[in-house]
């Protein structure tokens, strides 16, 4: 049975642009073994500006359509959904990847498309949404294969600033769901607000929003100390800064780990894999990272994280040459004005989770 499933998506990918064949052997070191049933691919991917082509009264999104200065017309709308498709699946390997936490997409219905309207309905995926209040209507998302993961529970968490009232961002979404063994897993999907208007001027929002992820995680763990958490997003803000470090309080280290602590998976990535998740002139950042709760790194049986580590997916076709600041930078959908039909500014980021 594993083999003719290998066959057939062999050929899958090759009639994809030979996607997968790419990446293989660009990314060397990277695991495309199929995880079963004991196994799971969480990956979190920024989509970058991901709106349908249709002007929404109530949101900021005239840029993005076909009269507005990007021009974004059906023609570009289906390529950006082919490319996000094609990057998805080749996360998986040979077995698409079983959740996948987004940012910056529009609304249910470019979520729809993504899990239906492209070759990964084959896997029977579904998804998660809620209309947040960003003001340019840009939202967090989750995919999920059902086959492997059962949702039993999501909220879109609302983040009201009390410094600041009127200024609106993107909710945290939580999901709680069954994997295999019937084990619950809890997932959180963020985007941090951003450094627009100034990096240190916005600290007090990213610190804020940090906090109120934090209080969440610790009811979870006051309930249950040995509760499986999942954190992944864009937080605008590196492992060590204080947002993810001090008010989120995720540790850079496994050792003494207490039974409420959270593990940043990130924290010396950028050092191994030479490269961050999105790069701004000349500096990589690692903005797109997993943190996950103790019980995924400690406990000697049930889910854990493998090797206890994440990675960066820098597969070839993700990048392209920087002509202005040497070596590589992500191929995204637009330079500026200028559409060059790539996937993202961001690379995605991914985990894998096995049960022992």
């Amino acid at each position: 049975m594993k083999n003719y499933f290998l066959i057939f998506l062999s050929v899958f990918c090759i009639f994809s642009n030979k996607v997968y064949t790419q990446h293989r052997l660009y990314f060397e070191g990277f695991d495309d073994d199929i995880r079963g049933k004991n196994g799971l691919r969480v990956m979190f991917y920024n989509l970058e500006n991901f709106f349908d082509t249709q002007n929404d009264s109530i949101t900021s999104d005239d840029e993005y359509t076909s009269f507005g200065m990007k021009h974004w017309g059906r023609e570009k709308y289906a390529n950006k959904l082919n490319s996000i498709y094609k990057a998805i699946l080749s996360v998986g390997g040979w077995e698409p990847p079983e959740i996948i936490g987004v940012c910056e997409v529009e609304n249910k219905f470019v979520m729809g498309d993504i899990a239906m309207g492209t070759p990964l309905r084959k896997f029977n995926y579904k998804f998660i949404h809620h209309d947040s209040p960003d003001s340019r209507g840009i939202d967090v998302g989750l995919l999920y294969r059902s086959d492997k993961f059962k949702p039993i529970y999501n909220e879109a968490i609302k983040i009201i600033y009390p410094f600041d009232t009127s200024s609106k961002t993107r909710d945290i979404l939580y999901v709680k769901g069954i994997i295999a063994n019937n084990d619950t897993i809890h997932l959180f999907i963020n985007h941090f607000p951003s450094k627009f208007g100034g990096a240190n001027i916005t600290i007090p929002k990213r610190n804020f929003v940090a906090t109120l992820l934090r209080n969440k995680v610790d009811s979870l763990l006051n309930s249950n100390s040995n509760s499986n958490i999942l954190i992944m997003g864009d937080f605008n803000d590196e492992p060590a800064d204080e947002s993810i470090s001090k008010f989120l309080n995720a540790k850079c280290d496994t050792f003494n780990l207490r039974k409420t602590d959270l593990y940043n998976l990130m924290c010396n990535l950028k050092t191994i894999e030479k490269i961050g998740s999105n790069k701004f002139r000349e500096n990589w950042s690692l903005i797109d990272q997993i943190i996950v709760s103790n019980s995924l790194i400690n406990l000697s049986k049930g889910w854990k994280v493998k090797n206890n580590r994440a990675f960066i997916f820098k597969a070839e076709f993700l990048l392209i040459a920087d002509e202005t600041y040497m070596g590589l930078k992500t191929f995204r959908t637009y330079n500026g004005p200028k559409y060059t039909g790539g996937f993202s500014d961001h690379l995605p980021v991914y985990v894998d989770l096995i049960y022992k």
